[in-house]
């Protein structure tokens, strides 16, 4: 029988193409496990936002994989081994909540010898990538720089870079690198003449310094396109240029506008034709503008922003990075971060992205984990996760929702499991053994560590990293928040309270956390999805939607309006599906550990406040 019915199937498709049914999705080939239908689809830029294959808007969250690029006693590659990609990746998925990873990628070592890539390291890097392709993560490659190249260092610096090989450096003549008195790694940029006279020549394309990077980049994308699966490749979301660009020196007359109208936008254009040439016509090019455009310190700030670039449109994602400089300068702010401080900040960077007529990613942020600064970590980092959920503090959440605006995609910096536990010899000097944090340039940012027994374990609260977001919104995302209740030593922070005109939520909260979404429904079948943390098991999770009000959530059917599934990927790590039937209307969805077993009429109460809520505001 079966051989017959496979036939018959295959008799049916080649007839008709496709094997539908009226009012049922079609379905696509899973290769991931716990994969579902709706899964695995390739990403596009539309209308300003991630877009997958059945029409929901995608928000890509995780994090920097990984700072060991920018060391040497790896090779340039994140891992020293698939099996640590592999642990790697499922402990991202199902300790740090991340559906996605900005993998980074070392041009010195793609091309230790001009005019020839090292396939064995591009092999490595590809089979590295696909550890994370496998648990269910989306990549993006980055072509990672910092400071040009760790060869205009000398063996005695106090820092070093990554970037640039070998060869390129020696092409230059550079003056011998100082940085006078400078307290921080990243006052090279724009103090260290080697530094700033390398990256003059690049932009300038200086003995062919750029077009043998293109080069490069072109028969990187080619090969990993040619290594990965059709469902393999369909993760890889797009691929970063450059890192962090700054013009080294602007020449007489020229601004940074200028420069990025004259110099760095027809880059981008450059790489935008060598991804097309390697097979990633498909794919959007993350294009970061000059460093400096939205820096917080007034001093160091440079208009920019790719202001003369025109509609970017669905080939290019507005990519941008955000530090507070001021909070790690350890000076400029005393106290700790508080509610909203970052909202005017991420507003801008989705002002432009709206301006430029694309998506937007922050593809780099965090604080450092260690140091003088340290105690402000857990703040900051709140604040700027909730900055990427909405461009409201959550003092006003509640009683101004429609403002919430888009939420943003961003991936942390970082995720190194060999924190603490490097043997980089800085500069190549045996002398300057680096072991301790990130063991470049004195940072220790990894929000990862290995324990004793080898288990990827968190160095920072889990409730602040492992959090609810729309993962996909069948239709638009009007507003979305998440109190994550995370931890300052003993303090819980708590800057989003469901206010006292919601009783009855209020008490389904009680000190738990929650998240809310309001969204209207799209044309498609597919359903919303909420990433669960593992603080969410899902037998005590409370939902109160217009799509009904649940206490532990059943198993994901296309006829269960609110259900959960376990995430692509097998790792462990789970989510939220909301299915609606219509087109246009407004749904919203709160999300909460914070009950025991309500009650029905609580969760009737709850639902009819929220109701009436949604209808006010929307």
């Amino acid at each position: 029988m079966p051989n017959i019915r496979t036939r018959l199937l295959l008799v049916l498709v080649v007839l008709f193409g496709s094997l539908t049914v009226a009012g049922a999705p079609s379905a696509t080939a899973a290769t991931l496990p716990d994969s579902l239908w709706f899964d695995e689809s390739p990403l596009t830029v539309q209308n300003g936002r991630f877009v997958d294959g059945n029409g929901r808007e995608v928000v890509l969250r995780g994090y920097n994989v990984s700072g060991e690029t920018k060391l040497e006693e790896n090779s340039g590659l994140p891992f020293a081994s698939v099996a640590d990609a592999k642990k790697s990746a499922t402990a991202l998925r199902a300790l740090g909540g991340g559906n996605s990873v900005r993998f980074l990628l070392s041009w010195a070592h793609a091309e230790p010898t001009r005019g020839t890539v090292d396939t064995a390291y591009l092999a490595a890097a590809t089979a590295q990538m696909q550890a994370f392709l496998d648990a269910g993560v989306r990549v993006y490659p980055d072509f990672h720089q910092d400071l040009y190249s760790r060869y205009l260092f000398n063996s005695g610096s106090w820092y070093t870079g990554d970037g640039a090989p070998k060869w390129a450096v020696a092409l230059g003549g550079y003056p011998q690198e100082s940085c006078g008195i400078c307290l921080f790694w990243g006052q090279n940029i724009t103090q260290n003449q080697a530094v700033t006279k390398a990256q003059y020549d690049f932009w300038h394309n200086n003995y062919g310094l750029q077009d043998a990077f293109l080069a490069t980049a072109q028969k990187t994308m080619a090969y990993v396109e040619q290594h990965l699966s059709d469902a393999e490749f369909a993760g890889i979301v797009g691929f970063d240029p450059y890192n962090e660009p700054f013009a080294g020196g602007y020449d007489s007359g020229q601004t940074s506008r200028g420069w990025e109208q004259n110099l760095l936008w027809p880059f981008y254009q450059k790489f935008r034709a060598r991804m097309d040439a390697a097979g990633w016509q498909a794919k959007p090019a993350f294009v970061e503008p000059n460093l400096f455009w939205n820096s917080n310190i007034d001093s160091q700030k440079q208009e920019g922003g790719l202001l003369d670039a025109g509609t970017l449109g669905p080939r290019y994602v507005f990519n941008t990075h955000f530090y507070d400089q001021k909070a790690i300068s350890g000076i400029l702010m005393w106290g700790n971060a508080s509610d909203g401080q970052y909202a005017n900040d991420f507003g801008t960077i989705r002002d432009r992205a709206s301006a430029a007529g694309t998506a937007t990613v922050v593809s780099e942020f965090g604080q450092p984990l260690s140091g003088s600064v340290a105690g402000k970590a857990p703040t900051v980092d709140k604040a700027m996760y909730q900055a990427l959920d909405s461009r409201l503090p959550g003092s006003s959440w509640w009683s101004g929702p429609s403002s919430s605006g888009p939420v943003l995609s961003g991936n942390q910096w970082q995720w190194d499991i060999y924190n603490g536990r490097h043997h980089e010899l800085m500069n190549d000097n045996p002398d300057k053994v680096q072991t301790s944090g990130d063991a470049w340039n004195d940072e220790d940012l990894s929000a990862v560590k290995l324990d004793d027994s080898g288990a990827v374990t968190l160095r920072q609260d889990a409730r602040l990293l492992d959090r609810i977001y729309p993962s996909a919104t069948a239709g638009t995302t009007l507003a979305f928040t998440y109190e994550d209740r995370s931890r300052d030593g003993s303090t819980t922070l708590t800057w989003n309270p469901v206010p006292s005109s919601l009783p009855n939520v209020s008490q389904l909260v009680g000190s738990g956390q929650y998240g809310l979404l309001v969204w209207r429904s799209g044309s498609g079948t597919a359903p919303t999805e909420l990433h669960l943390p593992a603080s969410f098991p899902t037998a005590t999770t409370t939902v109160v939607s217009d799509l009904g009000a649940v206490y532990g959530p059943s198993a994901y059917t296309a006829s269960a309006p609110v259900a959960a599934a376990p995430e692509p990927g097998g790792t462990g790590s789970r989510r939220l599906l909301l299915t609606d039937s219509d087109s246009g209307v407004l749904h919203y969805a709160l999300v909460t550990n914070g009950a025991t077993a309500p009650s029905a009429s609580l969760l009737s109460a709850a639902k009819a406040e929220l109701a009436t809520w949604a209808a006010a505001h929307f």
